[in-house]
Formats: structure tokens, sequence, C-alpha cells
């Protein structure tokens, strides 16, 4: 089975004027094509230094980091910026659409960025809002839609490059209990479908929802 995340002796540390302050120790870990995986924590513990690394955001201080079989520690920012685009989709807690654009116009985005010509972007925008159950709020702004919605938006903006992995950071934290349960649904169908899904939250009754789980605390990581 195809590796599309692997953390190889990970370790982050952060500097607070000369002191070291170490927030990731010896974290190795893999996120195999097609897994359902979850990474739960407390604040504090680590995870969204993690989550940052996974995504090409930060990078390690030692230890070796592969996304689909490349090492990314020594890619400059350009690179790294390519591997986003191409290989990660992103949902975040708080959605981080553009509120003067429609539902269509903030999924078309990535494709924006990666020079897809008009036409083919609309296309493909359109079918990732139906993926999602949003064929009928395509034309809406954000502040005409739910907190659920909204995130439904931002998964189809995550799913419309095709990525290798999507990677959710609290995807439900700003939602109420309805809403949270309905998106870990579609997160649910779409790893049914072949998406390779890797949660971060806080939440135990959202990471016993996937497949696979792994518990960091104090910056060390765990099989659950």
């Amino acid at each position: 089975m195809k590796k599309i995340v692997e953390c190889r002796n990970i370790y982050k540390n952060y500097y607070q004027g000369k002191l070291e302050v170490p927030v990731l120790k010896s974290i190795n870990f893999v996120v195999n094509e097609g897994d359902y995986t979850a990474i739960v924590g407390p604040s504090g513990s680590g995870k969204s230094t993690l989550m940052n690394l996974i995504g090409c955001l930060d990078k390690a201080t030692s230890g070796s980091l592969l996304i689909d079989g490349r090492e990314v520690g020594s890619l400059s920012e350009n690179e790294l910026a390519d591997i986003r685009l191409e290989k990660i989709g992103f949902v975040f807690q708080n959605f981080q659409l553009l509120g003067g654009q429609t539902a269509l116009e903030n999924v078309e985005l990535p494709l924006t960025y990666a020079n897809i010509p008009r036409k083919e972007r609309r296309e493909k925008a359109q079918q990732a809002l139906g993926r999602v159950g949003l064929t009928d709020r395509m034309d809406f702004l954000p502040s005409q839609l739910s907190g659920g919605q909204k995130q439904r938006v931002a998964i189809a903006r995550a799913l419309v490059n095709n990525p290798r992995i999507v990677l959710a950071d609290e995807p439900t934290g700003a939602l109420d209990s309805r809403s949270g349960a309905q998106v870990m649904d579609l997160f649910e169908e779409l790893n049914a479908e072949g998406v390779t899904v890797l949660v971060i939250t806080h939440d135990q009754g959202i990471a016993r929802r996937a497949k696979n789980r792994a518990e960091i605390i104090d910056g060390e990581l765990g099989r659950l």
C-alpha cells in the first residue's frame, strides 16, 4: 500500500529568546493511501504543530517528512507551495472562505492558482460542490450559508484539485453538534470513495469515527 505521509523521527523545537522549547518528540507516523486517520490530543499537545508540518506550512527541526514519497525538508518555499497545491487539500475550523466570493468562486480558487483555464475550473468546481451536496448553493455568498454549508464548501475546495490527502484541522470546532455530525458523515462517504483523510481534533468522539487513531500528548505520539 502506498504511503502518502511518512514521518520519520520528527522533532520540532521553538525558541523563546535563547530558550529552546521542544514541541514534538520522535514522531514516527504513516498515513497510507485510502486511510481515514485521526490524531487526537488536548490543547497544547502539539497536534497543530504536527498538522503544520504535514501540511508543509512549517519545517521540522530534525527528522524526515515525506509527502507522497517526496522528502520535503529541504524544499524551497515555492516547492512547498507546489506540494500544498497539488498534494494536500486543507479544511480549517473557521472555513477560510472569502466573504465577497460565491461558493463556486471559493471552490475555484486552487484551480486559479494552478492556472487551469476558466471553463475547466468552473466545471471542476461545480462537480466538487455537487459531490458535497451543494448544487443548489453555488451562487450563494458565505454570509448566506449555514456553518455546516460553509464547511462543505471548504471540503469541496479541498477536493477540487484531486489531492493525495485531505487534511482537516478541527473541522467541526465551529459547528453545532448536528452540523458537525453531517460533516463527519461526509468525510466517511468520501473515504469510502477512496479519498485519504487525516483529521486533527481534540474531540475523542470525532476521533472514534476514523478507521485509525493516534493520540498526541506532550509532543509524543502513540497509536490508540
